[in-house]
């Protein structure tokens, strides 16, 4: 009879969206040694399948009721892996045919979420909040930076948009620091909303 129990348990955890979260970690070591040996084209392919399947996972959990609690903490695990491992990888001397990716834009970059980050975690142990919510922002930061890994991959494989590098890492830094910033300003308004809530059910209480 425990065995049922176990199988239901297994069942919530291995649905297709966490398949899909796990698939793109999964990927993460490939597009490292593709971009290793300059193999832009296998990179640029496994990037995109990676990049695709962080839509998928969130569309998937939505469209079939699969949203669970491990999912809810890999998939922003495994965008932030990604990411940071991209930018990291590409910023590298020797590793790209074109010039890498600067640093001051890989520093910011991965600053911004350390900050974030940081910043949750002191505010939770403080007051105890933890109803963090993504922002438009921080969504519109990701697209960002996944289209201009992409653009820096195209123009390594293919010497495509190789122009417009400059112009996608100004824009990169700008999302990063404008989204880094309207994030203390949306983590401030969650705070607020949720100790207004707690006192009109105090007040109602009463």
């Amino acid at each position: 009879m425990s065995a049922f129990p176990a199988e239901k348990n297994m069942s919530s955890v291995l649905t297709v969206a966490n398949l899909l979260t796990v698939l793109r970690l999964i990927l993460i070591p490939v597009f490292v040694v593709a971009a290793h040996d300059k193999k832009f084209d296998w990179a640029l392919g496994v990037f995109f399948v990676a990049a695709v399947t962080d839509g998928l996972d969130g569309l998937v959990a939505r469209a079939f009721n699969q949203k669970t609690p491990l999912g809810a903490i890999l998939d922003p695990m495994a965008d932030k892996l990604l990411l940071v491992t991209a930018f990291i990888a590409l910023t590298m001397e020797g590793f790209t045919k074109t010039l890498p990716i600067p640093f001051w834009l890989t520093a910011t970059v991965i600053s911004r979420d350390v900050f974030i980050v940081l910043g949750a975690l002191v505010i939770n142990m403080t007051t105890g909040f933890s109803n963090f919510r993504p922002s438009v922002p921080g969504k519109l930061n990701t697209f960002v930076q996944i289209t201009m890994i992409v653009f820096f991959l195209a123009a390594n494989a293919f010497d495509l948009f190789t122009r417009f590098l400059p112009l996608a890492f100004y824009v990169t830094l700008a999302m990063a620091i404008f989204s880094g910033l309207h994030y203390v300003w949306h983590a401030n308004r969650l705070m607020n909303e949720q100790e207004q809530e707690k006192k009109d059910s105090g007040e109602r209480a009463e």
